[in-house]
């Protein structure tokens, strides 16, 4: 059977949501009423990934095989767009048969931990498993796994651990992404009904006992990735719309996903319990469900407005999808290094997602943006790294962050629309009278004076004329 799948779900993955003052653009809405940890150790480690500001996610899974859409192409949603000669649940068996085919063979952990290294990235999250159901680590409750395909003889079939291993040694925090809902499991798509939505396919009020193992399903894996694969810092729990009805909000409901008249409740609260018994001061990410198990915030694909020192995390994607896309097109690394330097300055991290091909690498041209990201970090990290707010945080295309000494740092973005003056002014964050003002990675201080109100710091031409191109520099102001 012939299976073309439409470029046009690419586009509507990307449609802007923009209900909500928090984000500028959004695929998934941003939760309210951020409530901050109240363990002392899940806090600390909290504060600890503030200071992180970049990470790297990773979605890597069956879809890579035909370079199509992570998963979205087997919801039968208005949205989603298939070639319209296809046979729905032909092409739902040609999906789960990429598990026969998927067999990466150049696949290189290491090579992927320090490409990301390289690129001045602090944590790492792995997809263990998208919403397609499809097992990216050797789980024991499933058959459907890397590990049991042609894949499965290779030392390093266990695929999530031998990512966390290979980032552990460089450092990172480690986040094991999984998907909520799973679209594979009988318990969750029964085959005995059509699958008209994302969601569960069955009346759990009257079919509690298969509701019930599919809860029990889902907390054997998330034991089994807390328990058995080494030191992890998160779990980044995706498919929020699988959640208990009365945290359905009128900004959920304008998000426009359908919403089932009962609870989709996988009882977080003995989740949280068992996870954390076996990862103390583990971080949980319980995407868009406002509440305490939801550590921090992750608008996906867009940025705030206004600063919020809530802590919080953008998901954007290198390219224009999560996953490998034939012919994706991607951002450049000045564009990167632009978003983040907003993101960090408004109180963020973000979250890069980069997807291997189906072999297991990253291309070619993936890994020289993530090395012009880094070269830039090696410079000008001071600024980003271990930073917070300032009241102002921005004016034009300056940012401002402060480290947790007396120091602070104003951050001019460079483009062509943007050029590199040779006086940088601003106005607030005033520095003190005997301020010395230098260029992160220029051992020379500025000439610098504050006339109305208003900081003015002269750059010197030889040094404008180095400084020019680059995407941005930062400015550290001593107190």
């Amino acid at each position: 059977m012939k299976i073309r799948f439409n470029s046009v779900l690419l586009c509507l993955l990307c449609i802007v949501y923009t209900q909500n003052s928090f984000c500028q653009s959004s695929v998934h809405p941003v939760s309210f009423n951020y409530v901050y940890p109240q363990e002392k150790e899940v806090a600390k480690n909290l504060e600890n990934w503030r200071d992180q500001k970049f990470g790297i996610i990773i979605h890597w899974g069956l879809y890579a095989v035909p370079g199509i859409i992570e998963s979205w192409s087997l919801c039968d949603e208005d949205w989603i767009t298939r070639d319209s000669t296809s046979i729905y649940s032909e092409y739902k068996k040609w999906y789960w048969g990429l598990s026969r085919s998927f067999n990466p063979i150049k696949f290189n952990p290491e090579d992927w931990a320090a490409t990301a290294k390289a690129a001045g990235m602090k944590y790492v999250v792995f997809t263990t498993k998208h919403h397609d159901g499809f097992n990216m680590f050797d789980t024991k409750f499933s058959d459907f796994k890397i590990s049991n395909g042609p894949f499965k003889e290779n030392p390093k079939a266990n695929v999530a651990k031998h990512v966390f291993d290979a980032f552990r040694k460089q450092d990172f925090l480690i986040g094991a992404y999984y998907s909520k809902p799973d679209w594979h499991s009988q318990y969750f798509w029964w085959d005995l009904h059509a699958t008209p939505n994302r969601n569960v396919n069955y009346d759990i009020r009257k079919n509690p006992w298969r509701w019930n193992k599919f809860v029990d399903y889902t907390h054997n894996q998330l034991n089994e990735l807390t328990k058995d694969y080494g030191k992890i810092d998160i779990l980044w729990l995706d498919g929020g719309w699988i959640r208990p009805r009365n945290t359905i909000t009128p900004e959920v409901i304008s998000w426009g996903a359908p919403i089932p008249d009962f609870d989709q409740e996988i009882n977080m609260p003995k989740v949280a319990a068992m996870v954390r018994k076996n990862q103390n001061g583990l971080l949980i990410v319980d995407r868009t469900v406002h509440g305490e198990f939801e550590n921090y915030r992750t608008p996906e694909q867009g940025i705030p407005k206004d600063k919020s020192d809530d802590p919080w995390e953008s998901c954007i994607t290198l390219g224009g999808a999560w996953g490998y896309v034939k012919g994706d097109k991607f951002k450049s690394a000045e564009k990167v290094i632009h978003t983040l330097i907003e993101i960090v300055a408004k109180g963020g991290n973000l979250l890069l997602g980069v997807g291997p091909n189906a072999e297991g690498e990253f291309l070619p041209e993936q890994k020289q943006r993530l090395e012009e990201i880094g070269k830039w970090l090696e410079i000008n990290g001071e600024a980003i790294y271990n930073t917070r707010t300032l009241e102002v945080f921005s004016q034009d295309e300056m940012y401002f962050t402060k480290s947790k000494q007396n120091t602070f740092y104003a951050i001019q973005r460079i483009s062509e629309k943007t050029p590199l003056t040779e006086t940088l002014r601003w106005k607030g964050n005033q520095p003190s009278a005997n301020a010395k003002i230098s260029i992160l990675g220029i051992n020379e201080d500025l000439k610098w004076q504050n006339i109305s109100g208003e900081t003015r710091v002269t750059i010197p031409k030889k040094l404008w004329q180095s400084l020019k191109a680059q995407p941005a520099i930062a400015l550290k102001i001593v107190q």
